[in-house]
């Protein structure tokens, strides 16, 4: 009797979407991971290869799901927006996430951080920004060559790659676009859209307004024609050319 042995089957990994872990411990923390998210996605709204996402798990290698994390925001050039449930490297061109953000609770211990710089460092991270909102400390690190090299002086730095600017000041951190323009909260641009609504309905209630002027200075105008030609017509009757007048 012959026994056929059944092939091998390779059992399928599980990247797991989730990892278990909060978004943020506490409000401050939140804040600044929706901050920096929100106002990056508005930034590169029009720019279709530019992956913008918070909070997501970046698998890097596969075939391996314990080998992930998840910053608070990263940055990935060269792939297209679009739904994900995580972030796996090996289908997306093998592009990693050039730019990532941190912002420190006080779960990140020293050790978390630590390992958090190796894995950025050695899975291609070119610029990785950690905040400190209760200390309003910025460190940024800027790789060259193989390493992840801090950056002496980060007030006033621009990233290379973003090319937002940091300002830190007495008590807060405020980042710039390109064009000058502030990261704002949720609740600022709200206010700001609300300001530029209520602008528009000026100006649309001010070119009405000229509108109806203008109007009212061409039903002017024709009066007054019409009186001028109802003139001319008494004059003729009478026997008097206006031209000779």
């Amino acid at each position: 009797m012959v026994q056929q042995l059944s092939p091998q089957t390779t059992p399928e990994i599980i990247y797991p979407d989730s990892d278990g872990e909060p978004m943020a411990e506490n409000t401050e923390q939140f804040k600044w991971i929706v901050l920096i998210k929100e106002n990056l996605e508005i930034w590169f709204a029009g720019a279709a290869d530019v992956f913008v996402a918070g909070d997501l798990l970046w698998y890097p290698v596969e075939g391996n799901n314990k080998l992930r994390q998840a910053p608070d925001a990263m940055v990935i050039f060269g792939r297209p927006k679009g739904k994900r449930g995580s972030y796996k490297q090996w289908e997306e061109e093998n592009i990693p996430p050039q730019v990532v953000f941190e912002i420190l609770s006080p779960g990140n211990r020293r050790k978390k951080m630590f390992e958090k710089l190796l894995f950025y460092q050695r899975y291609g991270v070119q610029e990785y920004y950690i905040y400190d909102p209760d200390e309003n400390e910025l460190t940024g690190l800027v790789r060259s060559g193989d390493w992840l090299e801090p950056i002496e002086e980060m007030n006033g730095w621009v990233s290379p790659l973003l090319e937002i600017r940091f300002e830190l000041t007495e008590n807060n951190l405020e980042i710039y676009r390109p064009d000058g323009r502030r990261f704002l909260t949720s609740v600022e641009l709200e206010q700001r859209a609300e300001e530029a609504t209520a602008r528009a309905e000026e100006a649309t209630a001010r070119l009405e307004q000229e509108r109806q002027r203008a109007q009212e200075a061409t039903a002017r105008l024709e009066q007054e024609q019409q009186r001028y030609q109802a003139l001319l017509e008494r004059l003729r009757e009478k026997g008097i050319d206006p031209e000779q007048l």
